[in-house]
């Protein structure tokens, strides 16, 4: 059984996430904890603990970080994903559910240090609360499992932002908490735009989802609708991009994927503010700034349709009518 906390900004694609995650065989989820990003911290709180509701999770949902370690926070993408963060449904998310009595940082030691060795973090949201957590504890860092961030773009097939030329979304929210967990001891794989944007679910599979996966499978196609409306609108696809599922594939078959290794930082300021590098092992010479840097994995390659069926078949496995 894999022990598995979900750090994430709910968020249309991170509904589909938590989904893809809560139906996955052998995976217990420990806790939600929430952050910024696709709306205000209590947007994605609110949101969080609505989809634990809506999912049948009955994980804590702790609250987290309402803006980076330094600079503004910056207006939520409501063109993206809705003012609410999901879809702008008529029926807006509620909850009777309140969050957990610790922050998310705090909630992340204290389940670290109680499942040594046992915990895959999955973040796909900006890494606020993990350079928190790190901050708080830099003891946990041995004791992590593995950390699966949604985030960066290495310019990898030509993918090299979406909030600007050089810059992915997650990063871009808070560069200084990036490179802080990325310039720590444990394992980190980045699942980035090289790849989630290499796999596109098209309109007709949405459509697939909520015709066979039951009540969350309609709940997923309703809110998808919003998103499509926007990859229709921004990128000309009869379809959206795969990204924070992507994130949990990885974690249940990585051999979809293809990966790197070698040290990466992120520009902290300026007109690439950001920007995710990576210096690969197999370069002889290591530069500064990132020598003494700790290797991480990015993902290179993916093969879309293994990971289309992975989410589809676990979606819709055993699912409530």
């Amino acid at each position: 059984m894999r022990k598995v906390i979900f750090d994430t900004d709910p968020g249309i694609d991170d509904a589909m996430a938590l989904l893809f995650l809560k139906k996955s065989p052998n995976v217990e989820i420990l806790g939600v904890t929430s952050s910024f990003g696709n709306g205000t911290i209590e947007t994605t709180t609110r949101n969080a603990l609505f989809l634990c509701d809506m999912f049948g999770i009955d994980a804590p949902v702790a609250k987290g970080a309402s803006g980076p370690l330094a600079g503004d926070t910056g207006a939520p993408p409501a063109h993206v994903h809705g003012g609410d963060a999901l879809g702008d449904l008529p029926t807006p998310p509620d909850t009777r559910r309140t969050p957990h009595d610790q922050t998310a940082d705090a909630f992340i030691v204290e389940m670290v240090h109680r499942h040594p060795h046992q915990i895959t973090i999955v973040a796909v949201a900006r890494m606020t609360n993990l350079a928190l957590a790190l901050r708080r504890d830099p003891s946990i860092v041995p004791l992590v499992k593995e950390i699966i961030i949604m985030g960066g773009a290495f310019g990898i097939h030509g993918h090299s932002g979406n909030v600007g030329p050089v810059t992915e979304a997650n990063i871009g929210g808070d560069p200084l908490a990036a490179d802080e967990v990325f310039g720590a001891a444990w394992p980190v794989t980045l699942v980035g735009l090289d790849v989630t944007q290499e796999t596109i679910m098209s309109t007709a599979m949405v459509e697939q989802l909520g015709e066979h996966g039951g009540i969350e499978g309609k709940y997923i196609r309703d809110i998808a609708r919003f998103y499509l409306d926007f990859h229709r609108d921004r990128e000309g696809l009869d379809g959206m991009f795969v990204h924070d599922s992507s994130a949990i594939a990885y974690m249940l078959e990585p051999t979809i994927f293809t990966t790197r290794r070698g040290p990466v930082r992120v520009v902290p300021g300026g007109i690439a503010a950001g920007q995710t590098i990576q210096v690969p092992d197999t370069r002889k010479v290591i530069p500064e700034p990132w020598a003494n840097r700790p290797s991480q994995s990015i993902c290179t390659t993916v093969r879309p349709k293994r990971l289309l069926e992975l989410y589809f078949r676990t979606v819709t496995a055993q699912s409530a009518q």
